[in-house]
């Protein structure tokens, strides 16, 4: 009996903890896929007369950090300072 009341708790500590980690990696891959869209947004429109160079560096950075990345990136780029 003891071991059944066990076996269900454990399986829902799991499933909660699967459920959080799910919750927060979708919520990372929505923000890294809308930083490179709107880095080659930005590119694609001319936003800003020298073009943010896309290369592997600032990709990464956008893809790892998202929204903040890009302005990261973009902030970079009107400094001079190349990634």
């Amino acid at each position: 009996m003891i071991a059944s009341v066990l076996t269900v708790l454990l399986a829902f500590v799991v499933a909660v903890v699967i459920y959080y980690f799910l919750k927060k990696s979708l919520t990372l891959l929505i923000n890294s896929i809308v930083g490179i869209i709107v880095l080659y947004g930005l590119n694609y429109f001319d936003v800003f007369t020298p073009a943010i160079p896309i290369d592997v560096a600032s990709v990464l950075v956008c893809a790892f950090g998202g929204l903040p990345g890009l302005l990261i990136v973009v902030i970079l780029h009107l400094a001079g300072i190349t990634i």
